[in-house]
C-alpha cells in the first residue's frame, strides 16, 4: 500500500464509502482470548510496519468523535492544550529540574 492509496482489503462494493478510521483487514484474536501456547505466534503477527496505519486510524477516530461533529464542544481544544503542555514539559524537563527550590540545612 503506497501513500494515498486504499488498503488492498478495501472493496467499495462490500464496504461502501471508505472510512479512514476503520481497519479493513482480517480481524485477529483479541489478546484476552489467546492461549498461553499461542502467545509467541500472536506477538509474531504484530509488526512495526503496522504502527503508522494504527496511529492514522486512531487519529481519524479522534477526529470523527471530537473535531468533525457539527456542534463540537471545548473538549478537543482542551485535549490539544493539555497534550501540548505535557509534551513541552517532558522535552524541557532536563532544564526545568535545575530550577527546583532546595532547602539547605546548616
Amino acid at each position: 500500500m503506497g501513500f494515498g492509496e486504499y488498503p488492498a482489503e478495501y472493496n467499495p462494493k462490500v464496504h461502501g464509502p471508505f472510512d479512514p478510521a476503520r481497519f479493513y483487514g482480517k480481524p485477529d484474536i483479541p489478546f484476552g482470548e489467546v492461549k498461553l501456547g499461542e502467545v509467541g505466534s500472536w506477538l509474531g503477527r504484530r509488526s512495526i510496519g503496522g504502527l503508522p496505519s494504527a496511529l492514522s486510524r486512531a487519529f481519524w477516530r479522534w477526529q470523527h468523535k471530537y473535531m468533525l461533529p457539527k456542534k463540537t464542544g471545548i473538549a478537543p481544544f482542551c485535549q490539544l492544550a493539555i497534550g501540548a503542555v505535557t509534551f513541552f514539559y517532558v522535552i524541557n524537563y532536563s532544564k526545568l529540574k535545575h530550577h527546583r527550590n532546595h532547602k539547605y540545612h546548616w
